[in-house]
């Protein structure tokens, strides 16, 4: 598992900020972040603590590498309502006290590009209830294991719909994808990190060590999302 003081250095590398540049936005001294971060060191946790509350952005479960909340929900029988499940939220996001969430079926739906299409005239399978989550367009299930163990086969991701796909993309974030490849539609969830090469590319991230990154073009990106929320549920037969 990667140390703290990479993920922080990953983050801030992503988001073009300066180690010197979030010392200063944290209030710390020279050094404080640096000396951890280049020779591998633990970080304090007051540093620690400064850093998350400026940078509030952050993904927990990325940075600590745990897994996300558990609920037990039959979802075939009963709608879902749950205590709050792993949240992903800018700092810009505004929680929103009661919102039905609609829970779609990709395969039902013929992918993700006609969800978003049609989505008014799409029939959810049924309904997620969080309280106090950021404003989600939909949710659906998550399929393979590119986000393991972060996200599993059969978890749910409530998402927001991105309209202006090349200019509205929050870099390091997770979001849901659609990407069209030899003429076929390919769904997956994927953190979204800035390319080397120029603009017109993006790298695809995943949280498996066993996956490799993928470099694309982003107008290969069909439809895209960004991921508020994931849900996991454990039934008994």
């Amino acid at each position: 598992m990667d140390r703290i003081v990479d993920k922080l250095k990953e983050y801030l590398d992503s988001n073009d900020i300066s180690v010197s540049a979030a010392e200063t936005a944290i209030g710390v001294s020279n050094g404080t972040l640096s000396k951890p971060i280049r020779n591998g060191t633990d970080i304090k946790t007051d540093t620690l603590e400064k850093f998350l509350n400026q940078y509030s952005d952050i993904n927990p479960l990325w940075l600590f590498g745990s897994s996300s909340v558990m609920m037990a929900d039959d979802i075939r029988h009963e709608p879902i309502v749950s205590e709050p499940g792993t949240v992903f939220k800018l700092r810009t996001d505004r929680s929103i006290d009661d919102q039905n969430i609609p829970l779609y079926d990709l395969e039902a739906s013929a992918g993700l590009v006609e969800l978003f299409t049609n989505h008014g005239d799409q029939t959810p399978i049924d309904t997620i209830h969080i309280p106090n989550l950021p404003k989600c367009d939909g949710a659906v299930f998550v399929a393979g294991d590119s986000m393991y163990p972060l996200l599993k086969s059969g978890d749910i991701v409530m998402y927001k719909k991105v309209e202006d796909i090349k200019n509205d993309i929050f870099w390091g974030h997770m979001y849901l994808i659609s990407i069209a490849v030899n003429g076929e539609e390919y769904v997956m969830v994927k953190y979204i990190q800035r390319s080397d090469k120029n603009d017109d590319h993006v790298i695809l991230v995943s949280e498996n060590r066993h996956h490799q990154n993928k470099e694309i073009r982003i107008d290969k990106i069909r439809a895209l999302a960004l991921i508020k929320g994931s849900v996991r549920i454990n039934t008994m037969n």
